[in-house]
């Protein structure tokens, strides 16, 4: 049971924190059409803001400036949030590696490999918060820019939505914290 509630979590990790770094590299945390014949299509991210000409397909984007810049505060809080997400995610994931029962590295010492799951899940817990506290905080402030524009009556048909990459932060945080839940909790 031991060993298949690690394959479990494993593969979980292994996914959710694909899902993390994906989220984080790539540039649709938020949507909008800006009018509404929908000739174009806006995508801001993270590192940079692309818009796609809807009848011929071209894409061109355009980079932020330097990242010692100053940007909007949800820029950096996600950037700094998601960044560390990934990279307790990714150490998490090694740790959990060479905990696993089925590695041969320390199979004289069950109960190190078992202190090393809980490690990792405990690492992964701490990264999974970081994460859907990163993707959350870009969510709101992107819901409270559309209320604002909507209260001052400048709501010119300009229609914002969540991104692919913000609902991809979103799951590869939760799927984290199911498999630190998986491996703190349940292992023992």
């Amino acid at each position: 049971m031991s060993a298949a509630l690690q394959v479990t979590a494993f593969g979980l990790t292994l996914l959710s924190t694909l899902f993390l770094i994906l989220a984080t590299c790539t540039d649709c945390w938020m949507v909008n059409a800006d009018d509404s014949l929908e000739v174009s299509h806006k995508c801001r991210g993270l590192w940079r803001e692309c818009v796609t000409n809807m009848q011929d397909g071209v894409r061109t984007c355009d980079q932020y400036d330097s990242i010692l810049a100053d940007h909007p505060v949800k820029i950096v809080v996600t950037r700094t949030l998601m960044i560390t997400a990934d990279l307790l995610a990714g150490l998490a994931l090694a740790t959990l590696v060479l905990g696993l029962d089925c590695i041969t590295f320390l199979k004289e010492d069950p109960c190190v490999k078992l202190k090393m799951c809980y490690g990792a899940g405990v690492i992964l817990c701490a990264g999974s918060i970081l994460g859907l506290i990163g993707s959350v905080w870009y969510a709101v402030d992107v819901y409270m820019e559309r209320a604002m524009l909507v209260s001052h009556n400048i709501f010119l048909g300009v229609n914002y939505d969540f991104g692919w990459s913000c609902w991809l932060g979103m799951a590869g945080s939760t799927g984290c914290f199911v498999a630190s839940v998986l491996l703190t909790c349940c292992l023992y």
